[in-house]
């Protein structure tokens, strides 16, 4: 099997017509993911930028620096003739190999912000100048970088939100007030027969190596909720002591949940007794009418044994997910540029169900915890390679999460991306779909 970056090469030479006109193409797309990069810094501080606040987290300036450096490595150190690096000692910093624990990045202070914003420019300048007369195999590694790129966008928002909520005067990263959100239907449990299922990616347009090879499934006869749970229905498992009930924890939860003093979800604040959320736009009110986000796999479990159901299967979820949106090969592996968000004219924050009937929610608001496991899938021969990341390395201790949130790029909002976390993980704009199985 080839691994996903070399699946594309021939849809990169057909790109190329006459004229250039897909070199313009990818000109364009590459400048405006790189500008989204820096646009999601402009409220931040120099201070903001430099420190991480937690282990799992990484500092802003770093990613600016890492994804920076995947393009420098693996097409101008390849393609550009007798090509100097920027600085010789940024292959050890921020490669996928790099001299420090992930949890150490923010000791790092120099370089400085001002020299990582140099190295940026410089090698954005060398990839402009290369697209100009590029190779046809350095062309799915450019869209490989630019995916990367929006993978990483979420991250720098996750991290971010979870630096600035982890200040006590709860600072606003996004000048602009939420609105209420629309009174959501009560939740209905909606039945699927189960039997054999194609699960996977087709591999005909991009896609990460974790979701190859496409392959079949037989499931049992299956419900799944039509929505996401909400705040308020969360609430009720608040207060019915869902915190202080061991029955409804796993084990490790238990044990997770008195070790971090965990009693609500992450950026849930009581003040005065009633509750607030931190947001990105600032700290508001609880809002009961949209999903809850931010709970780790152990409270998503223990919420749905409390409410009678258990969580989906990932592949549960995908055989849900497309029996509403008709499957197809995938998204254009050339990047929409006028897709990306701009920062002033969004809402970073889940806004709700929409009143229609059926399932519904599946690729908004907050991606959604399965009780899968993270593995490989069968017949998958996955590869160490620098270029890629061995996805092999990861799969270990961490349960899938599918669909997406207000932080993911459209490009990866597609039905077979397989997102993962470990069983703590809070950060992430991570929510709740019912699920229960049919006999």
């Amino acid at each position: 099997m080839k691994v996903a970056y070399t699946q594309n090469q021939h849809f990169f030479s057909e790109r190329r017509i006459d004229g250039g006109v897909a070199s313009r193409q990818f000109t364009e797309t590459f400048q405006t993911i790189r500008q989204q990069s820096i646009n999601l810094t402009v409220t931040l501080s120099v201070e903001d930028m430099a420190v991480q606040s937690m282990a799992d987290t990484t500092p802003i300036k770093w990613h600016l620096a890492q994804t920076t450096w995947f393009f420098e490595k693996f097409l101008l150190a390849r393609f550009v003739k007798d090509y100097l690096p920027f600085h010789p000692a940024f292959n050890l910093l921020f490669g996928n190999s790099g001299l420090f624990p992930r949890d150490q990045r923010s000791l790092i202070t120099r370089p400085g912000l001002s020299v990582i914003r140099s190295y940026c420019t410089h090698v954005d300048n060398a990839v402009l100048a290369l697209l100009k007369n590029m190779p046809e195999e350095a062309y799915a590694i450019l869209e490989l970088g630019l995916q990367k790129e929006l993978q990483n966008q979420e991250r720098m928002i996750v991290d971010i939100k979870h630096l600035l909520g982890s200040n006590p005067f709860h600072p606003a990263y996004i000048n602009k007030p939420l609105v209420p959100a629309e009174k959501v239907a009560g939740l209905k449990m909606l039945e699927l027969r189960g039997g054999m299922a194609e699960i996977g990616h087709p591999g005909l347009t991009f896609c990460f190596e974790n979701e190859l090879p496409k392959h079949r499934v037989f499931l049992n006869p299956f419900a799944v909720a039509d929505r996401k749970i909400t705040n308020g229905e969360y609430l009720a498992f608040v207060n019915a002591g869902g915190y202080a009930a061991s029955r409804w924890w796993l084990e490790a939860g238990v044990e997770w949940r008195k070790k971090e003093h965990i009693r609500a979800p992450l950026y849930w604040r009581k003040i005065d007794d009633s509750w607030h959320e931190y947001t990105l736009h600032g700290l508001i009110p609880l809002d009961l009418n949209r999903p809850v986000c931010h709970v780790s796999y152990f409270e998503a479990d223990a919420f749905a044994r409390f409410s009678g159901a258990r969580l989906p299967t990932e592949f549960e979820w995908e055989v849900a997910a497309n029996s509403i949106i008709p499957e197809l090969p995938g998204l254009p592996t050339l990047i929409d540029a006028d897709s990306k968000k701009q920062t002033d004219d969004v809402f970073l924050h889940p806004s709700g169900a929409s009143t229609a009937t059926g399932l519904k929610q599946f690729f908004s608001d907050a991606w959604e915890w399965t009780s899968s496991a993270y593995a490989p899938y069968p017949g998958v021969k996955l590869r160490n390679d620098e270029m890629i990341e061995n996805y092999e390395r990861h799969m270990v201790n961490q349960y899938v999460l599918r669909g997406g949130s207000v932080a993911t790029a459209p490009e990866n909002s597609r039905i077979s991306y397989r997102n993962f976390a470990t069983t703590g993980t809070r950060h992430q704009f991570s929510g709740i779909r019912l699920a229960h199985s049919i006999y």
